[in-house]
Parts: C-alpha cells; sequence; structure tokens
C-alpha cells in the first residue's frame, strides 16, 4: 500500500514536472543552475529527543531510524533554551537574534496590547520588528506552517502570510494544478476511509468512539490535509531546485497537546510523519543535481500535564490569582462591584486596555463564547496564561517592574503564589540588576551559576538558569512569570492540554538535530541562535 501510494504521488510529480518546466520557459527562465547546495528542514514541532528515541525504539518511526543506521545521517543533541515555544526558535534559527518572545500569548508595553500566535497580524508586526531587513535563512525559498517568513519568497500556512504564492500571472497560478487537483483528491478519499472506519467502531463499540471526535478532527485536518499539502509542495520544490525550503509539520504537536507526548494518538501522527519523511527523501535521490542537504529537528518537545483548572474545580489561573490574592474578598462577587471595590484599594489607576492558537486547540465553544479565553484583566493589572507559563502585568508602567517595585505594589504576592498547588515557581528580575529572582515553595533564592534554586538536582541546571536569565532579559517577559513545571501536584498548564512547552522541563527542552554525517554542526547546541551562521552559509554571496 505504501509503495503504490508513493509511485502514485511520484507519477503525478513528474506530470507537474513537465508542466513547469513548459511553464518556465513561456515566463520565467530557465530553471536554477546546480552551483551550489542547497537545503531542506524538516521540523516536526513539538518533538523532545526522548520521545524521538521511544519512536526509533518501538517501530513508530523506521525510515528515520534507516537514515541514522545506514544512510549517512547522524543525530545531535540540542538545547534550545526558554522560551521552549515555536515562534522563539524559528526567530532565533531564521535570523540570528535573541528575540524578545517569552511565549506564544504575551503582553507587548510597546503595542500596548496583547500578542498571541497566530492572530491576524501579530506574526508579521513581531516578524518585522525583530528582523529589521535582515537576512533570513530562507531568502529566495520556501515556508510551510511556520510562525515567520525566514526571508522566503513562498509561504503556506505560515502566521506572518496565510498564504503567498510564487511566480507571478495566470501561468503561475495554473502551473501547480496537476499537484492541487491530485492532493485533493487523495485526501477525499481518505478522509471518507476515515470517516468510514469511525463509522464501523461507533458501532462496534456502541457509539464511543475510539479516542473521541477532537481527535477525529485532528487527524483529518492535520495527519492528511495539512500533512499531505505540504509534503507534495516540498516534493514540488525539491524537483525545482528551491534553494532553502522549511516544512514545518505540526500534526505530531497538535495531537500531543490534547493527548499527551507520549499518548498512543500522538505516536500514530509521528508514525505519519515519518512517511511523509520517507515520500521528501525519495524525491531528493532522483534530483541529485540540486545538491540538498537534509536535516529534521524539533523546535522544542512537551511535557505530559495536568491542566490547572483540574486541580482548581474548574476555575482558570487568571481568575484564580485576582480572588485568592489580589482580591479575596470579592471573590464571586458581580464583576462591576469586584471593579469598583478594587480601585479604592490602588494607589495608582489606569484605563483597562484591552484565530486560532495551534491551528486546532481551540476550535472548541469556548474559545468562541469567551472575549479572550488566556487573559483577564483588572485596573491595570493583566494575567496572561500561555501554556504551562504565565505572565502578571502591571500595565501603567512604562517599564518592566523588577522584584523591589512588584513588591510594593504587591507585598508578599509572589511568596504567597509559590506555595500554593498547581505552581511550580515564580520568577522576577531583581533590582540590582544581577540574576533573576526565583520563588519556590515559599523559598526564595537570586538564581545564578553558583545558585540553582529549585533546579539544583537536575543534571542540566547550568542550562536551565541560563534559560532562565535569558528569559527575564526579555523586554515583553511579565513583572511576574509563573510556571507550573515541578509543581506539588506534577507539571501543570494554565491552559487545557494534556502536552506543554514554554517551560524548563528536561522533555521541552532537550530536542535533537538530525543532519549528513559529512557535516559540522555547531557543537554543543544550547540555544537556536547557533543554527543561524550554519544555514546562512548555504546562500551565495
Amino acid at each position: 500500500m505504501g509503495s503504490m501510494k508513493i509511485s502514485a504521488d511520484h507519477l503525478v510529480l513528474a506530470l507537474q514536472h513537465g508542466i513547469d518546466r513548459f511553464t518556465r520557459r513561456l515566463r520565467r527562465g530557465p530553471p536554477p543552475m546546480p552551483t551550489h547546495r542547497r537545503f531542506l528542514i524538516v521540523q516536526i514541532d513539538g518533538l523532545s529527543r526522548v520521545v524521538l528515541e521511544q519512536g526509533l525504539a518501538s517501530g513508530r518511526m523506521p525510515f528515520v531510524k534507516r537514515m541514522l543506521e545506514g544512510d549517512g545521517y547522524r543525530m545531535e543533541p540540542m538545547s534550545v533554551s526558554l522560551p521552549t515555544s515555536t515562534p522563539a526558535f524559528q526567530m532565533a534559527t531564521f535570523y540570528g537574534l535573541r528575540p524578545d518572545i517569552p511565549g506564544f500569548h504575551y503582553y507587548s508595553r510597546e503595542r500596548q496590547t496583547d500578542i498571541h500566535f497566530p492572530r491576524s497580524g501579530h506574526a508579521a508586526w513581531v516578524e518585522a520588528r525583530h528582523a529589521g531587513g535582515g537576512r533570513g535563512i530562507l531568502r529566495g525559498g520556501s515556508a510551510y506552517g511556520c510562525c515567520f517568513t525566514g526571508g522566503a519568497d513562498n509561504n503556506l500556512f505560515t502566521f506572518t502570510s496565510l498564504t503567498k504564492p510564487s511566480g507571478r500571472g495566470l501561468l503561475s497560478a495554473v502551473s501547480p494544478f496537476v499537484v492541487v487537483t491530485w492532493v485533493a483528491g487523495k485526501n477525499v478519499a481518505l478522509t471518507v476511509c476515515e470517516l468510514a472506519k469511525e463509522g464501523l467502531r461507533l458501532i462496534t463499540r456502541r457509539g464511543q468512539a475510539e479516542h473521541g471526535w477532537q481527535w477525529l478532527k485532528l487527524k483529518l485536518f492535520m495527519s492528511i490535509w495539512v500533512r499531505n499539502f505540504f509534503t507534495m509542495a516540498v516534493s514540488r520544490d525539491l524537483y525545482e531546485g528551491v534553494p532553502a525550503i522549511y516544512v514545518n509539520y505540526l500534526g505530531y504537536d497538535e495531537v500531543a497537546h490534547r493527548y499527551g507526548p507520549g499518548s498512543d494518538p500522538a505516536m500514530q501522527a509521528l508514525h505519519e510523519v515519518d512517511q511523509s519523511i520517507e515520500q521528501l527523501w525519495s524525491v531528493m535521490r532522483r534530483v541529485p543535481e540540486h545538491r540538498y542537504d537534509a536535516y529534521i529537528l524539533a523546535d522544542h518537545g512537551q511535557s505530559a500535564c495536568t491542566p490547572f483548572s483540574d486541580l482548581t474545580g474548574g476555575k482558570r489561573l487568571e481568575r484564580w490569582i485576582f480572588d485568592g490574592f489580589l482580591n479575596p474578598e470579592l471573590a464571586g462577587a458581580p464583576d462591576a462591584v469586584r471593579v469598583g471595590l478594587w480601585k479604592g484599594l490602588r494607589e495608582r489607576q489606569a484605563e483597562t486596555k484591552g484565530m486560532i492558537q495551534r491551528f486546532m486547540n481551540y476550535l472548541d465553544e469556548d474559545y468562541f463564547r469567551r472575549p479572550d479565553p488566556e487573559a483577564h484583566e483588572q485596573d491595570g493589572v493583566r494575567a496572561i496564561s500561555a501554556g504551562p507559563n504565565a505572565f502578571l502585568y502591571v500595565t501603567d508602567a512604562k517599564k518592566p517592574l523588577d522584584a523591589a517595585a512588584v513588591e510594593e505594589r504587591f507585598p508578599g504576592l509572589a511568596e504567597r503564589l509559590s506555595r500554593d498547588r498547581g505552581i511550580g515557581f515564580i520568577l522576577a528580575r531583581s533590582a540590582n540588576g544581577n540574576g533573576p529572582l526565583c520563588w519556590w515553595q515559599g523559598q526564595r533564592c537570586e538564581l545564578s551559576p553558583t545558585q540553582l534554586g529549585p533546579f539544583a538536582g537536575r543534571e542540566d541546571a547550568a542550562l536551565v538558569v541560563e534559560g532562565i536569565e535569558n528569559l527575564m532579559k526579555m523586554h515583553s517577559a511579565g513583572d511576574l512569570v509563573i510556571y507550573g513545571t515541578d509543581s506539588p501536584d506534577g507539571d501543570v498548564s494554565f491552559i487545557r492540554e494534556r502536552g506543554a512547552h514554554a517551560g524548563p522541563g528536561a522533555s521541552e527542552m532537550h530536542t535533537f538535530i538530525v543532519g549528513p554525517a559529512e557535516v559540522t554542526l555547531p557543537s554543543p547546541i544550547s540555544h537556536p541562535v547557533q543554527l543561524y551562521n550554519h544555514f546562512i552559509r548555504y546562500q551565495q554571496t
């Protein structure tokens, strides 16, 4: 079955290749000359090194295992620093800078509003602000499923621009007709098959789906439609000799968020990514004249977690902070009463300021009912949950507050928060400009290479502290940064998910990069910014 499917895809790609050559002769000139090396980067979103190793050992990733065992590739460990989040990783890799992106959802004092990927315009603003005209590693190339363009000419499902077709005119629009028609037809057939199988499961299990309808939606959208379109689009780019290609397969990450990073649905999604990688490698072998170096990497891993609302009877962290710590006497009161009384307790006042997070995470009724499902603001204090991390901002402050200023406004808040269930540790900027302050279970220390606080027992404690120092230097990080990692209740996420990332968990920070054995990669890799110089060298000067 698999070989037939691959052969049919190659037949379609060969036909499309002939059409493209004819089109180019009419409008675009000759094909690119194979005079320099090119690269393909396959990102498996959210895959930790430990789960990769499980996938190799269990037979879920047979092709990648063959690559590593005898096809001229090797795996290098990589640590991705903090936050362990796709936007931060890709900005550092694409442009070679340490970004001011503390999470997937945060508050920007510059814009006086939230940045929440991939809401319309947010990624474009972040990329323009950071890149500033700098050279991205994908200049002249293609990006699929990424947060940013990296300078690519052609982008599909990037947060910066949903679609940006390459080429010009009617012939450019007609050129991929064969591939699009084939993939659409194949996806329709696969969708019908999945729906039929799910119907049989419902009958045999008396109306109970194997993993639920959310799993079916994820599988149909991410593992069939998006994955197959990405695979065929990248295959076409490989035939064309596009100089730089970056494809981000999102399916594993999306399923792992809902069911857990080591769950059977997540491992099944990983197996399907392995099949797509095999197809891309097969295409590369057919066009050796383009001299592609191929890489597989992960932007971060995930930790299995418990949703915070499970520990609090359904209450979200943002409301829990206000009810339990900032104005506990108003818990349960109507919002108008709460706001009126709260204003009298504050010396400084400020006017309250005011689609889909990871493609599918919020495709549920709750997202559309709430004006913002992850934030709450009251009288110039804004709390934002972004995963296992949350941020507390004083929005009337022109610049980030240090720990002393936070303590003056909210005496004992960090220490009291750190004692509660579901809270791993709290971070704040030190008043003296030294290492950040950390509270955990009521204890406090100033983190440094010699003061490791709650991380003292970890082998990678130095990397964790370095990552926290990088995070707390970000202007956009909260005045208090709250983590559910290593809480008394285990790893906790402040949004509703069973797999989480953005924190310093070992399975979140430690990933991998697979590359050709003859290629020299930076070593050791402790921050994705180190990848930039390696990949920018592929561009001709």
